[in-house]
């Protein structure tokens, strides 16, 4: 097979990479994607460095084994640890989610004072105020963890009173902070992207991570040579390490109903 030809690796630590998964088979419909969920020891955030870039390092791997071209990180924690080891391990280009969307919040802000909004390990791991300040040393951040986000998309729960009431108590304080630009940094959050903006309102610039991977990777490929510009279908493929009760319908919420087979390995 051509490289050309051959698919783009995604992993995640669960199954919130899925939104990473559908903004680039979108974005690249051309492009056929095998995805790696490591469900079985999510969440990488309490895990120590030294596990992170083990756990990542063996998920690499495995899509390595699948004849994949390039790798994206998908997992916020992962792409703060773990990319340099991914980089010198691997002969593939690695591309991860924080970089992109600082770049992206960076091109958007005219105030310089971005909101970044993620679970509770992303925020304290300062992975996109150290991105952004890498960017413009100037910029100020306002960094808030939203914890009970990623359940609420889990169960559904995205448009009621009671996301209604965890976004206004999240994000009230920030909106007062004078940011112009906000960055979804959870993999979960696309899904509430219309509450976030009915919370912030149309004069903050939201910054969906996922979109601005897919965006990056785009370019990657381009600058690569790597594109496949063949007439060939493109296939998708899902592998889990566990295979929890409810991923089913989890997953087709993140990938709208349009679900490719998923089955189980061991890594």
């Amino acid at each position: 097979m051509a490289r050309t030809e051959r698919p783009i690796g995604i992993f995640d630590s669960g199954i919130g990479g899925l939104t990473v998964f559908e903004a680039v088979r979108k974005r690249l419909p051309g492009e056929s994607l095998v995805y790696l969920g490591d469900s079985a020891r999510v969440p990488y955030g309490t895990k120590s460095a030294e596990t992170v870039i083990r756990y990542s390092l063996e998920n690499a791997a495995f899509l390595e084994g699948k004849g994949v071209k390039a790798i994206v990180v998908a997992c916020n924690t992962a792409s703060a640890l773990a990319l340099p080891a991914l980089s010198q391990k691997f002969d593939l280009p690695v591309l991860g989610v924080v970089n992109p969307g600082a770049k992206e919040a960076m091109a958007a802000t005219k105030r310089r004072t971005i909101g970044v909004i993620g679970t509770s390990a992303t925020i304290a791991s300062d992975a996109y105020a150290r991105a952004l300040k890498e960017l413009d040393s100037n910029v100020r951040v306002v960094s808030q963890a939203c914890p009970l986000f990623v359940p609420l998309v889990e169960e559904g729960w995205t448009d009621n009173d009671v996301a209604r009431a965890a976004a206004k108590h999240y994000l009230s304080d920030m909106h007062n902070e004078g940011i112009d630009v906000l960055i979804l940094g959870c993999t979960h959050y696309p899904l509430l992207k219309p509450l976030i903006r009915e919370t912030v309102g149309d004069a903050i610039t939201l910054v969906d991570s996922a979109e601005a991977t897919a965006s990056a990777l785009e370019a990657l490929l381009g600058r690569e040579g790597t594109r496949n510009k063949t007439s060939s279908k493109a296939t998708y493929q899902i592998y889990v390490t566990d295979i929890p009760a409810r991923f089913e319908t989890v997953a087709r919420r993140f990938l709208h109903n349009d679900l490719p087979g998923v089955r189980h390995v061991t890594i």
